[in-house]
């Protein structure tokens, strides 16, 4: 056992329950479609829970109040274990879990019931609409500290309810940190690269200083070539880094110096070739925001893109990142919306994409205004700094103190 665990536990003994002994495991009510709605007002004000890992509406009524442990039942996601604040709607596709408060203290079960939340996914059974049994919640056991001292054991528990709270809480301050630099970010972004209003904004014109913005069509301050070929089925362990166009909306960032596919070098002589500083730019995708997504590879060794992608090699007038960002931006998105084609598939030909009009201040500016971005990036997404990077650490501390809080001994009692 764990010296901090023997610690706490003060001699006292470790009892190994079912779950069902020391709380009720009941099923949520069915609610129709009809009873909700897709957002809140006065009267539709309850989150309804279905299954699924957040809730599927709002409802004018609650069936349980906050503070409720409810586990996912039916579907990909039975199994998922959540703690509700607030008064909710527990549908059928839902169980609720309500401890015995003698025996065992509310958030203690839930951490210990997230702490085994893999192993009750894994126990899905059906072979339409994956489920859960309740039988594999009630005769999930649980360890209760000090069970013939209920007043000790609730003590044990409700300290480490105190330390774990303290993780969580940690961590929801880092994450909302981390949307409120996002949208600090993005008003930066949208200000320095909204060259038309530079009067509205003192800093975007200190850094023009005078100088003069020219306004061109992409296919004239660099080359657009149409990706072709390339399938998820052609990737290969090793090889030529390769870049599918799926992945610039799933996997990467604004940039990146190494690919997370390959292909053989005898496949990657039929692709088109992306060298460093080429911007890869996305062609198709199931909605307009995705369309038109750039970005801008880094790597030393040549690699290559297919279908549904255009590569950007950007002449002497125009720096590929600045490029990269500009797409990212309120403006760019209203330029492609004019061109995009499709309804449940969305496309932008690399012969439109040409035609999408980019402010081009001097070179130095560029520089200037994709440090600054650079810097705004790398707080709000990088996993090796900023604070997605502190976020991921507090989250792997809590992980590893939940299980080690909660690792009592099975077989032998905590005296030995």
């Amino acid at each position: 056992m764990h010296p901090f665990l023997k610690k706490l536990l003060d001699g006292e003994n470790v009892e190994w329950k079912p779950l069902g002994e020391v709380a009720e495991i009941r099923k949520g009510e069915q609610l129709n479609k009809e009873f909700l709605t897709q957002t809140t007002t006065k009267t539709m004000g309850y989150p309804a829970y279905n299954g699924g890992i957040t809730f599927s509406g709002f409802t004018n009524k609650f069936n349980y109040p906050e503070n409720t442990i409810i586990i996912s039942q039916g579907g990909a996601s039975a199994g998922f274990v959540n703690f509700v604040d607030t008064k909710f709607w527990a549908n059928a596709h839902c169980y609720v879990v309500l401890p015995n408060t003698g025996q065992a203290a509310n958030k203690y079960i839930y951490y210990f019931l997230k702490s085994k939340q893999v192993e009750l996914m894994q126990k899905q059974h059906g072979a339409g609409i994956p489920a859960l049994r309740a039988s594999e919640i009630i005769n999930l056991p649980i360890p209760i500290p000090a069970p013939n001292n209920p007043e000790k054991s609730l003590a044990i528990q409700n300290e480490i309810v105190r330390m774990l709270d303290t993780f969580t809480k940690l961590i929801s301050e880092l994450t909302r940190e981390l949307g409120l630099r996002k949208k600090q970010y993005q008003y930066y972004r949208d200000k320095l690269l909204d060259f038309k209003n530079a009067t509205d904004f003192p800093f975007l014109q200190k850094l023009l200083n005078g100088a003069q913005v020219e306004w061109k069509p992409l296919g004239e301050i660099g080359e657009i070539i149409r990706g072709n070929g390339l399938q998820k089925k052609d990737f290969t362990e090793t090889g030529v880094p390769a870049i599918h166009y799926g992945q610039i909306y799933t996997f990467y960032g604004l940039s990146t110096e190494t690919t997370q596919s390959f292909v053989s070098e005898e496949l990657a002589k039929k692709l088109s070739k992306v060298n460093c500083g080429d911007v890869v730019i996305t062609n198709t995708s199931e909605n307009l925001e995705d369309v038109g997504k750039a970005l801008v590879y880094l790597g030393e060794k040549q690699a290559v893109t297919g279908g549904h992608a255009s590569i950007f090699k950007p002449s002497s007038e125009i720096i590929g990142k600045y490029f990269a960002y500009y797409t990212q931006t309120a403006i760019f998105f209203d330029e492609k919306r004019k061109y995009a084609k499709g309804t449940k598939v969305i496309d932008i030909s690399a012969r439109d994409l040409a035609k999408i009009i980019i402010p081009i201040p001097p070179i130095e500016t560029q520089n200037q205004i994709v440090d600054i971005l650079d810097k705004f990036d790398a707080l709000t997404h990088s996993l090796t700094e900023g604070l997605p990077k502190e976020i991921e650490l507090r989250k792997k501390q809590y992980a590893y103190y939940r299980d080690l809080l909660l690792n009592f001994p099975k077989e032998e009692s905590s005296r030995k």
